[in-house]
């Protein structure tokens, strides 16, 4: 096997188990454990994994992007504190727009039951969890069905969102970093995101913080858009002030 089919290996590995492990990858490979690194380096420099002590996670793009199935499997104890605290910042809005994605699922349970909301969502997750709540509306976006987010998107989510002003925009995203932005694997995500931005008139971002440094395909906002980025503990605090001097403020739960 030459170092581009290990290469390729390494990253099939790592898109099909959420992460690999260089002790694990010299065994599997039969080749030294500082060849792997070398390897996870070079797929780090074109964007492909996210190098961790020890190992490697993918980074999603335009060819590959981790199902939702997949997301409420990893990080859940932190995604939920983060969810929690997201949910805090809601103020005294009355129309939510909850994005697709695990963790704003997870905010949408969050979200109090005893006051008046209009919850507008593309997710077919959140609309579910929404729905038997007595005081709580929910708007589901038409448009196509993406199966492995069960989210809709294209000009029909994109029009029926253009209609509204929407005081607080709960947004997601595959990658965040200072250099670009916020981006996602999809154009189809990428406009319906792009247009929740347009229409609400307050904006959080809630991810985990293994999307930071992470860019993707399609970008869709600035970090200075956003009045808070909501996160956990795993962003260093110097990153985290980093961020902060672009304009929001930086919570790490």
């Amino acid at each position: 096997m030459d170092t581009e089919e290990r290469r390729r290996g390494i990253l099939d590995t790592a898109r099909r188990d959420g992460s690999v492990d260089v002790n694990r990858l010299a065994g599997q490979f039969q080749v030294a454990k500082e060849t792997i690194r070398r390897d996870l380096h070079a797929l780090e420099e074109h964007g492909l994994v996210r190098r961790t002590h020890g190992g490697a996670y993918p980074v999603e793009s335009a060819g590959f992007e981790t199902t939702l199935a997949v997301r409420t499997t990893r990080h859940v104890p932190q995604k939920s504190r983060i969810a929690a605290a997201a949910s805090d910042l809601l103020g005294d809005a009355e129309t939510v727009f909850v994005d697709e994605g695990f963790t704003p699922q997870l905010v949408a349970e969050a979200l109090p039951r005893d006051r008046p909301l209009t919850v507008v969502t593309a997710s077919l997750a959140v609309a579910t969890v929404l729905a038997d709540a007595e005081k709580i509306s929910v708007l589901l976006l038409g448009g196509r069905v993406r199966g492995g987010t069960m989210a809709t998107v294209d000009h029909w989510a994109t029009r029926m969102l253009a209609d509204f002003v929407i005081d607080l925009a709960y947004v997601g995203a595959n990658g965040i970093s200072r250099e670009y932005g916020l981006t996602t694997p999809d154009p189809a995500v990428s406009e319906v995101k792009a247009q929740a931005m347009r229409s609400a008139r307050r904006r959080i971002f809630a991810g985990i913080h293994t999307k930071f440094g992470a860019v993707s395909f399609c970008r869709f906002a600035d970090v200075g858009d956003f009045e808070a980025i909501v996160t956990d503990v795993g962003l260093p605090s110097a990153e985290a002030q980093r961020y902060s001097l672009l304009g929001p403020q930086i919570i790490r739960v």
